[in-house]
């Protein structure tokens, strides 16, 4: 009876001695309780997504980097930067220092792999993954981030609402990518010629958007009908469809 509310259940139990369901209720419910506290299992557990976010970011960072170097486009310009840069004459030194060919090529394409994470900006899911965009950051940031967004909301509203001011560049792009749904990394990895495109359209106007969008609906549904797999599956729907009733005279 050290602590004050186990006192306190037992001076009620004195007092009213027939409620013996609510006595067993507190007294499980207080010998059951967890010892640990709730802030630190949700600190761990945030730390544990965190680590593991990471850790896959980078694993899907350097899958990107793996490929890129088996397009030949892009193998064989950092081959020839690594030759400028004279790398690859290290690699085939000769007398002691002389190694195998497996070694000789096992550097040589470490070479080429990281000229490649050097000069290319890989955009998107693959993109180099950065720490502050892992969940305990965002979450400490969170309040800088809304503080941020607050700002540059008024700033919007004031410039181009109350002032009437022309869209900029990145303004068009903007309302672009929020006609689309898209988000920032998925915009990020379009082409540039893509999105010089829905500047030359004007995209940013809600009517040339609704226009475009009619266009790549029916263009996707032109592929999809000349596409064999839609076709063989329409057939298949047609004739074999899941869930079709048959009734066959024996």
């Amino acid at each position: 009876l050290q602590d004050e509310e186990t006192r306190k259940d037992y001076d009620y139990m004195l007092d009213h001695p027939e409620e013996y369901y609510r006595h067993y209720y507190h007294y499980y419910s207080r010998r059951l309780a967890p010892k640990v506290d709730v802030r630190l299992v949700i600190l761990v557990t945030v730390c544990a997504i965190s680590v593991f976010q990471f850790f896959s970011w980078w694993n899907s960072y350097n899958e990107a980097i793996n490929y890129l170097a088996t397009v030949p486009k892009y193998r064989i310009q950092a081959t020839e930067i690594a030759r400028q840069q004279g790398l690859l004459n290290k690699t085939k030194e000769k007398g002691k220092n002389r190694r195998s060919k497996e070694e000789i090529r096992e550097e040589e394409e470490e070479i080429i792999k990281d000229i490649i994470k050097n000069k290319i900006d890989i955009k998107g899911g693959y993109q180099k993954p950065k720490i502050y965009d892992i969940l305990l950051f965002q979450i400490l940031l969170a309040p800088f981030y809304l503080c941020k967004y607050i700002g540059w909301y008024c700033w919007w509203i004031y410039c181009f609402t109350i002032k009437g001011q022309e869209y900029g560049v990145e303004e068009k792009l903007y309302i672009i990518r929020r006609y689309m749904k898209m988000s920032k990394s998925q915009f990020d990895s379009l082409e540039e010629h893509q999105k010089e495109t829905f500047l030359e359209r004007q995209l940013w106007i809600r009517e040339n958007y609704e226009v475009y969008k009619r266009e790549q609906e029916e263009e996707l549904k032109k592929k999809m009908a000349m596409d064999p797999r839609w076709k063989r599956y329409r057939r298949w729907m047609k004739n074999e469809g899941p869930g079709r009733l048959t009734f066959m005279d024996d």
